[in-house]
């Protein structure tokens, strides 16, 4: 790829494959083609079964909970507009600007939420589908609407080079979104396995051993409450404590750590949300730190003789299930006091737990490793958006 001089940059990308020098050109999407829809499909006519799935606004792009019939499908089909293979349907209302490509399978498209461009040659799909991905649509900018009509379409420009250009900045955006999809899927499959081994690796209801376990143990675990094997208590600090740059992890009510200039507890901890989303938010940490006066922290576990990590897989396995059934419903869900206290939890010898701490967080690790490398690759996709396209 060649780097383009700013000083001689016109209408071109910084960054360019070998061979195009041409200006790209501005139009506007409604020059190059018309905004295209499935024929109104109404309720009557779809079913919970049938023979062609039909995506509404809610379903597109995930599983369909709507079917009309095969002579429905191919009379419409037939008589009236039907995407092309390899057509970039849009969504037009909702999270707007949702894309998914057609690939040719029998299903059908709610109208006017569901779109696409219909165009010539003047055009290459897989360019469009990446523009539609930096695209900033004409009269929806600072708008509070949620639909995106024709004429916002029609109206957007497009900034394009040749048909040859197009197609080869097109195929490497491609490749580089199938590698994103396939750490994706890595990602998730690796997210899927932690949860199966969360359900076999610790005992169901009324149950006294887990159903997969690790060689050489064979004791029934013992019932205990949270708040005898650890001690819990609420943090004293306000957001104000927060910067920008301290030096210290300073846990909040949520997924993102702040940062802090000070620490007030030093070792090893488990911090969860009070409040929000129960049961989902998990913090383990073993050095310096401090915490928001929402959020529990859950330690001293040598001095009860247990593993924190192993209380930390316990947990995420299932207190959720019980922090919603005895949450104090406000404005969010919200926890107190007794309801970890009195969480039960079952606990096998100091060995078994430590073994199993150990074996999740190889786990989470391997999860964390895939996750950065997807999102340096996500990273690296909007850099070179910015680069090549104009």
């Amino acid at each position: 790829m060649a780097k383009i001089d700013d000083s001689v940059k016109k209408k071109v990308p910084e960054l360019r494959f070998p061979g195009f020098t041409d200006d790209w050109e501005e139009r506007k999407l409604g020059d190059l083609g018309s905004v295209a829809m499935n024929k109104r499909i109404f309720k009557e006519q779809t079913s919970d079964v049938g023979d062609i799935p039909f995506y509404k606004i809610g379903t597109f792009g995930g599983t369909p909970d709507a079917f009309i019939s095969r002579d429905i499908f191919e009379e419409y089909k037939s008589k009236y507009q039907y995407p092309e293979v390899g057509d970039i349907l849009i969504s037009a209302s909702g999270s707007i600007g949702r894309t998914v490509v057609y690939q040719g399978y029998d299903e059908y498209f709610q109208d006017s939420n569901i779109v696409w461009l219909k165009h010539d040659q003047q055009l290459d799909n897989s360019f469009l589908k990446q523009f539609y991905s930096i695209v900033k649509w004409q009269g929806l900018e600072g708008s509070t609407i949620k639909r995106l009509y024709n004429k916002n379409i029609l109206e957007t420009k497009i900034t394009l080079p040749s048909p040859e250009e197009q197609a080869q900045l097109g195929s490497f955006f491609k490749q580089l979104d199938d590698t994103i999809a396939l750490h994706q899927r890595k990602l998730d499959l690796l997210k899927e396995q932690k949860k199966g081994y969360l359900q076999k690796m610790f005992p169901k209801n009324g149950a006294k051993v887990p159903e997969l376990r690790f060689a050489g143990f064979a004791d029934d675990w013992e019932e205990r409450k949270l708040g005898e094997v650890s001690n819990i208590k609420t943090g004293s600090s306000d957001l104000q404590d927060a910067t920008d740059n301290g030096e210290y992890p300073f846990f909040v009510r949520s997924e993102k750590i702040e940062r802090s200039h000070r620490y007030l507890f030093d070792g090893e901890a488990i911090l969860i949300p009070g409040e929000g989303r129960l049961g989902e938010i998990y913090h383990y940490i073993n050095g310096k730190f401090d915490f928001h006066q929402r959020v529990y922290k859950i330690s001293n576990f040598t001095d009860f003789k247990v593993s924190g990590m192993y209380i930390l897989y316990y947990m995420q396995h299932n207190f959720k299930r019980h922090a919603l059934k005895f949450t104090v419903k406000a404005t969010v869900d919200s926890l107190r006091l007794p309801m970890l206290t009195d969480f039960d939890i079952k606990i096998p010898l100091e060995e078994e737990q430590t073994k199993i701490g150990s074996f999740f967080k190889q786990l989470d690790n391997t999860i964390a490793l895939h996750q950065r490398k997807l999102d340096l690759l996500k990273e690296q996709k909007k850099g070179f958006l910015q680069k090549m396209f104009v």
